[in-house]
């Protein structure tokens, strides 16, 4: 699997909204021939393909037609279809995901790794930062008491550290229930460089978050900033998973900037969401003690057992952030044997399963050419995303609201008092 940088940067430039016959079949549920007849009725628009001999069809028309469908459906029904993969179900203007790749405030975030952006500039650019730059003032040096005691257990994971600290951090800081926007800003930016810290288990310093990750990892690899720095940036934000969920809802009820932090890393912990990570770090190792894997990837199909770090329902076309994070690594190591192991895991995956790397996928083979343990992936993943965290919660507190939704009841109906 040879994946050309070049390529990749030209796909960001030139990528549209049109997907392919077959995608666009499956998503609304209907045959090609009724694709097609709602192509001929001018509901959906469609145009020539790259190969010239395929046609394409626009994502948005078809995501109108299924909000269509759900409306007629009823209320209940569309809202029970939104909670899983479904239609938007509130206001953000913080990212947009396209099945070409994903946008923080109408900036491609692909472009923006590309460019040499980090994640400071990311987050204020999710935070709308636009006059005063809050990673401005150095953080402390010192941690409180209570948290240097949690960093000297080295046997603590970092996800269960940062989760243990941040309530401990919320005590010690400055303002942590601002209600001024510049105020909330500079406390978010303390935040973020205190937790992508805890995450790596070193104290807070003024290098950006990309060079002490990288230092902490392996300080010899002078490449290795470069790329910690994209995979923090494509991390940051992907608009309302599951974490950002649980982080607006902490945030509907006025809880700090720590505490929104706290249930985004909750949501993380669980095996659907950052365990996926895991999931493909451990596919990865099983496969690179194989010598073929396409004999390993033919075992969990026949077995009907899932593949992770391959698929991404919002890419059907495949995860532009794997492809983007994988083509650097081939750029930086294309004599490593791990690496042409793992891409060779990625072409059985894709002949045998049709489904292409995830981002998953990607920064589990980054901790596996530096010689770091899942841990290292998770804490990468979690690093990054807590820029989108912040940035969910402090839309979410400027828009104000209690998120509050009801639920259809499904359970034993109560008997009604008899009529007197």
């Amino acid at each position: 699997m040879l994946i050309n940088l070049d390529l990749v940067n030209q796909y960001v430039g030139m990528a549209t909204d049109y997907l392919s016959a077959s995608t666009a079949a499956d998503r609304l549920g209907v045959s090609l021939a009724t694709l097609y007849a709602y192509v001929s009725r001018g509901k959906i628009h469609s145009r020539p393909g790259p190969d010239g001999r395929s046609r394409v069809y626009r994502a948005d028309d078809i995501a109108a037609l299924i909000e269509r469908r759900l409306a007629g459906r009823g209320a209940a029904q569309g809202a029970a279809h939104s909670l899983t993969w479904g239609l938007p179900v509130m206001e953000t203007r913080i990212s947009l995901i396209r099945p070409h790749g994903h946008y923080y405030r109408g900036q491609s975030a692909l472009a923006l790794a590309s460019a040499g952006a980090t994640l400071e500039d990311t987050a204020r650019l999710l935070w709308d930062a636009r006059e005063h730059d809050p990673f401005a003032d150095r953080p402390p040096r010192t941690w409180p008491a209570a948290v240097a005691g949690l960093l000297r257990q080295r046997d603590l994971p970092p996800l269960e550290r940062a989760a243990a600290a941040l309530p401990l951090l919320a005590l010690a800081a400055p303002c942590p229930h601002a209600a001024d926007a510049e105020q909330e800003r500079l406390g978010a930016a303390l935040l973020l460089r205190e937790s992508a810290a805890l995450l790596c288990g070193r104290r807070p310093d003024g290098r950006p978050i990309h060079a002490g990750i990288a230092a902490h990892w392996a300080p010899a690899a002078a490449e290795l900033p470069a790329l910690v720095r994209s995979a923090l940036v494509l991390c940051a934000d992907h608009e309302l998973n599951a974490s950002a969920f649980a982080a607006r809802v902490a945030a509907s009820t006025g809880a700090s900037l720590h505490a929104c932090a706290s249930a985004g890393l909750a949501a993380l912990s669980g095996p659907l969401h950052g365990g996926a990570t895991a999931r493909a770090h451990a596919l990865i190792v099983q496969s690179l003690r194989q010598r073929q894997p396409g004999d390993l990837v033919r075992g969990y199909l026949r077995r009907g057992e899932a593949l992770a770090g391959f698929g991404h329902r919002l890419y059907p076309e495949g995860d532009p952030r794997a492809a983007l994070l994988l083509a650097q690594l081939q750029t930086l190591h294309p004599r490593r044997a791990a690496l042409r192991g793992m891409l060779q895991l990625a072409d059985a995956v894709q002949q045998q399963g049709g489904l292409p790397p995830s981002l998953d996928f990607a920064l589990a083979a980054i901790a596996i050419i530096y010689g770091r343990s899942v841990e290292a992936a998770l804490a990468l993943f979690a690093a990054g995303r807590m820029a989108g965290w912040l940035a969910h919660a402090l839309e979410q507190r400027a828009d104000g609201g209690l998120i509050r939704p009801r639920a259809t009841y499904a359970g034993i109906v109560p008997h009604r008092p008899a009529d007197r």
